[in-house]
């Protein structure tokens, strides 16, 4: 009676302790919150003067209608090493998922196996030794956690949402590869024009030093004025070598997107002449950017997994049952293998509680609440990236277009100049060497020119990619 009373008065002391294990993690939660695009930002953007429009289309580039240009997006899809390890990343995802899914499930083995032993007199209970005995088994296994608080409901939700998460990073990341090709290719245009324009002008001053040679032959121009016109020709091959290396690591630079080696730069012709569209914006922004950008919708699948893993790493600090279950047969002789005595059972349902760990599951849960909030400051800081992206696109454009005005109007008046200037040289009323001068005028506007045509289609695409490149989220089926 004495004992029973010692058990009795122990019991309230047992329930402490399960009530402290179970309870242990309160006070643990992570700091940072979600932002959402409400703001400055949006004031920001209404100031944008460019007209509205929908928002990009998943084939964007193909409205530049080059051919070329299509087949070398393709191509980069399909052998660039970058994208490659993003898809090995999302496949890996995709396996882990099915790992805790399949987690969840009982799990049931089986096994059978023969062994010949020779005992020693050690071994042996009649102490004589040099016996050899066969023992043949064949059991199965049964083991199912029952999961009474989620844990691992919980472990495969955040699985669903790390695959999810890895899905949505691959289109981002075929989006800027997509950009950068386009961006490359349109590099490779304008290098080609300067290199256009720098012959042009490397003849232009071979005219003129033909000219000058003959001038100071006849005593009309003195040396210094040969010898400075004999250095800018100098100097204009030099810029025409620049050029033409310019253009070749365009190439090079463009082939290395394309995964295929340097030769493939050898089979890029001559890119067509990019048009910008006009720029534009969709009404509703900033708030549908949470959904049009993939690494935006990535960044809060990535805060959904890490939420889920904190609720799991929560079931840690609540009593479990798991149920084992095994049955089989073990005979040391095959004539009684399928005998009633050889047969064996066994049921062990087991109750775990935790009881003292020195802090293992609070540092475990700890890490876990860091893990989401390293997770939501990353959304945050994508958020507020995209949006300024945005914003800095719109000003960008907006900026080049009035400059691509302008400009056009200074080649415009350079080149109606160029043209009177030859028109009263044939008739007489000009000499060469003025119409050589001011071709010189039209080609450095020609040159700034293609400068800012090549920087509206650098700005068009940083604006494309910005608004997510025609990404369309899909809705989870997570229950």
């Amino acid at each position: 009676m004495l004992k029973k009373t010692r058990y009795v008065r122990l019991l309230p002391l047992l329930a402490a302790m399960v009530a402290s294990g179970c309870v242990n993690y309160a006070g643990i939660d992570h700091r940072q919150h979600l932002l959402t695009p409400e703001g400055a930002p949006s004031a920001s953007l209404a100031d944008a003067r460019l007209p509205a429009a929908p928002w990009p289309a998943d084939n964007w580039w193909q409205r530049y209608g080059d051919a070329q240009l299509d087949g070398l997006v393709a191509k980069a899809w399909n052998h660039n090493p970058g994208l490659q390890e993003v898809q090995a990343r999302a496949d890996k995802a995709n396996a882990l998922q099915a790992y805790y899914d399949a987690d969840q499930a009982p799990q049931l083995d089986a096994s059978g196996g023969v062994s010949r032993s020779r005992l020693s007199r050690s071994e042996d209970f009649d102490g004589q030794g040099n016996r050899y005995i066969t023992v043949r088994s064949l059991g199965v296994t049964f083991d199912y956690d029952l999961d009474l608080w989620g844990g691992k409901r919980s472990a495969w939700e955040a699985s669903v949402s790390q695959a999810k998460a890895a899905e949505v990073e691959l289109q981002s990341a075929r989006l800027l590869l997509a950009a950068n090709v386009v961006k490359a290719y349109n590099q490779l245009a304008y290098a080609w024009d300067v290199v256009d324009l720098s012959e042009r002008d490397l003849k232009r001053l071979r005219r003129l030093q033909g000219l000058t040679s003959d001038r100071f032959n006849n005593g009309l121009d003195n040396k210094s004025q040969l010898q400075r016109v004999d250095g800018l020709v100098a100097r204009a091959e030099a810029s025409l070598l620049g050029a033409r290396s310019n253009m070749e690591i365009a190439r090079l630079q463009l082939s290395a997107l394309l995964g295929s080696g340097v030769d493939a730069a050898r089979d890029i012709v001559r890119p067509k002449p990019l048009k910008s569209d006009d720029a534009a914006l969709p009404e509703n922004l900033p708030a549908e950017l949470l959904g049009r950008r993939p690494d935006i919708v990535a960044a809060r699948w990535r805060v959904e997994a890490q939420t889920r893993t904190v609720a799991s790493v929560k079931t840690r600090f609540y009593p479990n049952i798991n149920l084992r279950a095994a049955g089989g047969v073990h005979a040391l002789s095959g004539d009684s293998f399928n005998d009633t005595v050889s047969r064996f059972w066994n049921i062990a349902p087991t109750v775990t509680v935790p009881l003292f760990d020195a802090g293992r599951l609070r540092a475990s849960l700890k890490q876990s609440n860091a893990d989401l909030d390293m997770a939501i400051a990353n959304y945050n800081a994508t958020l507020n990236t995209a949006l300024h992206q945005v914003a800095t696109s719109v000003t960008e454009l907006q900026a080049v277009n009035r400059q691509i005005g302008l400009q056009r109007t200074a080649r415009d008046t350079a080149q109606s100049s160029f043209d009177l200037a030859v028109e009263r040289f044939e008739i007489g009323e000009n000499n060469f060497l003025d119409s050589l001068n001011i071709e010189e005028q039209l080609i450095e506007d020609e040159l700034r020119l293609a400068l800012l045509s090549s920087k509206q289609i650098d700005s068009a695409v940083g604006l494309v990619t910005a608004l997510g490149g025609g990404y369309q989220p899909v809705a989870s089926n997570v229950q």
